[in-house]
């Protein structure tokens, strides 16, 4: 099992749960579970095409998934996957 990190903004998908535990050997396998147990939640992170949206970054661990192997990152046991939303301002 790993644990996904929810962003604020998407707890409302997870019932209020800043972390959930999931099964899933790659971070994309990991999304598809989260999408099973809280519909929507995978249509926030990804686009239609499948590749995480740029202005959302997910890391495992301290590393963006971006400089490993995005979404076919493989994961442990124990494993941590923040979703990070971009944040812009001026």
């Amino acid at each position: 099992m790993a644990t996904l990190r929810i962003p604020p903004a998407l707890r409302s998908l997870t019932n209020g749960e800043a972390e959930i535990q999931l099964d899933g050997a790659t971070v994309g396998a990991l999304l598809d579970a989260a999408e099973s147990a809280h519909p929507g939640l995978k249509a926030r992170v990804c686009g239609d095409d499948g590749k995480v949206l740029r202005f959302v970054n997910l890391f495992v661990g301290d590393e963006d998934i971006r400089m490993l192997d995005g979404l076919e990152t493989e994961l442990k046991d124990g494993d941590s996957v923040s979703i990070i939303p971009a944040i812009a301002g001026g």
